[in-house]
């Protein structure tokens, strides 16, 4: 396979996505939400570091193995024409090899818990490593993304508690996670629909069509929903509290997307990781005051 061009720093910024740094937040919230419900808000400052690593990695990784697998659509997409890959300045190979000495380091990573935690890291990366095939299959890869990204708060709760079958907890997070990415990553399809339209890609923003707006607020009602259970189980204030704080969001974002339409849906994917960070805030509260 040819490794030319490696390109420079700038491409593999752009490459990483360190430039666009949502995704970031996108992965670290519900990872968050896993090990500070997990401890009650007091994580294993060891676990805590191995997550927010295993998080810089694995989105840095899933963004490279999404180029490579576009890398004949792309040029035919406006807002991804550009992208390095697609546009000739990183070699494919060379773009493979990244996303194997990625996967290699998070597999460090995570060689320090337990086999559990293992064990699922190796179901994380297949989850992200497929991920960007599916939108040739499926009208749904938004949901695929949102077990890829939910994975996290399960890998996380298993570190701290030894297990993932003592709560319903990490399942609960894990299911809002795959609405709440089914909600903004939706949201996010908007802008490319005509251009997925016309090379053949599918998206839950073709499949629901003109009824895209209401079922992505939808959606995100139905993550509030799963993450109120959530909060109910955890039996603390404060969890309640960055809940309340993180629907209101949700719906201050949900009201300003239903009057402004389509044309408001980046801005809305944007917008959404603050609700994460709302609720992984009453876990942290928690451990703060109790």
């Amino acid at each position: 396979m040819n490794f030319r061009p490696v390109g420079g720093p700038g491409d593999w910024i752009a490459l990483l996505r360190i430039d666009r740094p949502v995704g970031y937040w996108l992965l670290l919230w519900p990872t968050l939400w896993g090990l500070l419900a997990a401890s009650g808000g007091h994580p294993d400052f060891r676990h805590f570091i191995i997550f927010v690593f295993g998080v810089l990695l694995m989105r840095s990784a899933g963004c490279v193995i999404n180029d490579f697998a576009d890398r004949e659509f792309d040029p035919h997409v406006e807002r991804t024409r550009d992208r390095p890959v697609a546009a000739g300045r990183i070699a494919p190979g060379a773009a493979l090899a990244g996303f194997v000495l990625m996967l290699l380091l998070a597999l460090l990573l995570v060689a320090q818990l337990s086999p559990l935690v293992i064990g699922l890291a190796v179901i994380g990366a297949l989850l992200a490593a497929l991920y960007p095939f599916l939108k040739r299959y499926t009208h749904f890869p938004q949901a695929w993304l949102g077990m890829a990204f939910g994975w996290g708060a399960v890998m996380a709760w298993a570190a701290e508690t030894g297990s993932v079958l003592d709560s319903p907890v990490p399942w609960l997070l894990f299911f809002a996670n795959v609405m709440w990415s089914l909600c903004y990553d939706t949201a996010y399809a908007l802008a490319d629909r005509e251009d997925d339209l016309h090379i053949g890609v599918k998206s839950t923003a073709i499949w629901f069509g003109e009824r895209a707006v209401p079922a992505i607020i939808a959606m995100g009602l139905a993550c509030m929903l799963l993450l109120g259970l959530v909060a109910w189980l955890q039996h603390s204030l404060w969890v309640w509290a960055g809940w309340f704080a993180a629907v209101l969001l949700q719906l201050a974002l949900s009201m300003r997307l239903y009057r402004q339409g389509e044309a408001e849906g980046f801005a809305f994917f944007l917008r959404s990781h603050r609700v994460g960070l709302l609720y992984m805030l009453g876990f942290l509260l928690q451990g703060l005051f109790g």
